[in-house]
């Protein structure tokens, strides 16, 4: 068979797959069984990963050239699936809207809960139905015959200012009586938006095939897209900070800023920031305008309010268990090996060391790597209930390429919806999901062999003044010294395509 031919084969096998994997995610996302069938939505939700991985194994015949095409048209048609039903697994989309709506009336979010009387005359019968709606098992009742969409509702809101932000740009671009689709359609715009930035930085140094991680899978259409998570817009902005970070710090800072502005969560990825740093200088450079933006940020809601911009965010870890690791699902491998009492001063020292080594041994040109080490160890040492963390983990692994970690996104799916008709499917899937993490370590240091004599360091640069240790990503930052001495004899308009290109893989 002819080159032309195969390729031909292997881009019609993989655009295939991938629509069945757009069919069985339309299916998935219109079958209303999270409260009623857990375990048939459960099964739904394996066939669309199986699909997914199939894809992405498919594609690796996909010639090179046709990749970027492929990736984006199918990240486009697997984000359309999302918008095909309202939110199925969560209701924190009617927290947005509300916020949203109550931040257009000149209102601080963080004043008032939804049930608070004061605000009565903001409400409307999609938001707060009444009568025999109240029926339904996700509505939470507000007063007499009166019951709201809105989860927790007599607690203020948990969101930092930049979701606000968010909440108040969609309400302001919406049509009148769009309901959830406004926000639903944000998300898909920001799921597909982020894939082209996945595609630039992989370009320059990775393989561009790895962003399909992010646009082909399933969590990105169920939680981004059908449940509007605003972690989406999060996603987005933490992935262009570490593009930024490999060379210009500040900037970087500036957008990690934001993304932490929008969900807490984008803050454990500073020590992928500042990997290999140094200098207290070059550490300054990340860190002050990450502080800088947040306190922008935060500034003006905290004159606007009187109440405290942190609202229910200590209610929302009594309540899930990070305080107290006794109750809850919270800690569940730390739990099977150690007391309860010790959890917590676990995930402390744990973060703690994994943190410091990145710091001091990770790739500057890879910040994303640190970042993924990190992030990923954060959720396996507290193994989060909540599906939609983990697309902050699925987008540095397409970043990164280490596709074991995806077993930590699909173990927090398994703890949200199926640990709904089995208790402990949660507990097993994270256990798993270490034990592949662990597996695609051995494999992948046993696959780079053995160094040789030869390749080891000496310990001294020219001029008898030590070496730094190398670091995990030694080979890439060689590569890339190679490459930037070859760029010297290169014309400068020459070295900026070069550089633009080129790979450290």
């Amino acid at each position: 068979m002819t080159r032309p031919a195969t390729s031909f084969r292997a881009i019609a096998v993989t655009a295939a797959v991938v629509a069945a994997l757009g069919a069985m995610l339309v299916l998935t996302v219109r079958r209303d069984g999270y409260v009623a069938d857990p375990a048939g939505l459960s099964w739904m939700y394996a066939a669309c990963w199986a699909l997914f991985a199939a894809a992405a194994w498919s594609l690796r015949g996909v010639p090179a050239r046709h990749t970027t095409a492929l990736v984006l048209l199918g990240g486009i048609a697997v984000a359309a699936t999302g918008l095909v039903a309202a939110p199925r697994t969560s209701t924190d989309s009617y927290r947005y809207a509300w916020d949203g709506r109550v931040q257009a009336a000149g209102l601080s979010p963080y004043d008032h809960a939804p049930a608070d009387a004061a605000l009565v005359p903001y409400r409307d019968r999609w938001l707060f139905p009444t009568g025999p709606e109240c029926g339904e098992p996700d509505l939470a009742a507000v007063s007499d015959g009166v019951c709201t969409r809105i989860n927790r509702p007599r607690a203020h809101t948990i969101y930092p200012p930049a979701g606000e932000l968010y909440f108040l740009l969609v309400h302001a671009l919406s049509p009148d009586g769009v309901r959830h689709k406004a926000l639903q359609v944000g998300g898909a715009v920001l799921a597909v938006a982020t894939t082209p930035v996945l595609l630039r930085i992989l370009r320059r140094r990775g393989d561009p095939r790895t962003a399909a991680y992010w646009a082909w899978c399933p969590a990105v259409p169920v939680e981004a897209v059908n449940n509007a998570h605003a972690d989406v817009l999060a996603v987005l902005l933490s992935v262009a900070a570490l593009g930024l970070t490999v060379r210009h710090r500040a900037l970087g800072g500036v957008v990690l800023g934001l993304a932490t502005a929008v969900k807490l969560l984008p803050a454990v990825l500073l020590p992928g920031a500042l990997s290999g740093v140094r200098r207290v200088r070059d550490a300054a450079a990340v860190l002050l305008p990450v502080a800088a933006v947040l306190a922008a940020l935060y500034v003006p809601y905290i004159l606007l309010s009187h109440s405290s911009v942190l609202g229910y965010l200590g209610g929302y870890a009594d309540e899930e268990g990070y305080q107290d690791a006794s109750s809850g699902n919270r800690y569940a491998l730390l739990r099977l090996l150690f007391p309860d009492s010790w959890a917590v001063p676990c995930v402390v020292a744990g973060m703690l060391a994994v943190s410091l080594y990145v710091i001091r041994r990770g790739d500057p040109g890879r910040p994303w790597s640190g970042a993924l080490l990190v992030t990923g160890t954060a959720f396996l040492l507290t193994t989060p209930g909540y599906s939609w963390y983990a697309l902050l983990l699925v987008a540095l692994v397409a970043l990164d390429g280490r596709w074991e970690w995806l077993g930590v996104a699909l173990a927090g799916a398994a703890a949200y919806v199926t640990g709904r008709a089995a208790a402990d499917a949660g507990t097993v899937a994270y256990v798993v999901a270490a034990v592949a993490v662990m597996a695609g370590w051995a494999a992948r240091k046993r696959s780079a062999g053995p160094r040789r004599p030869a390749d080891r360091p000496t310990g001294r640069r020219p001029g008898g003044h030590e070496a730094p240790p190398p670091g995990p990503h030694a080979a890439g930052r060689q590569h890339e010294a190679t490459r930037v001495g070859a760029s010297r004899a290169l014309p400068r308009r020459r070295r900026a395509i070069f550089f633009s290109t080129g790979e450290t893989r």
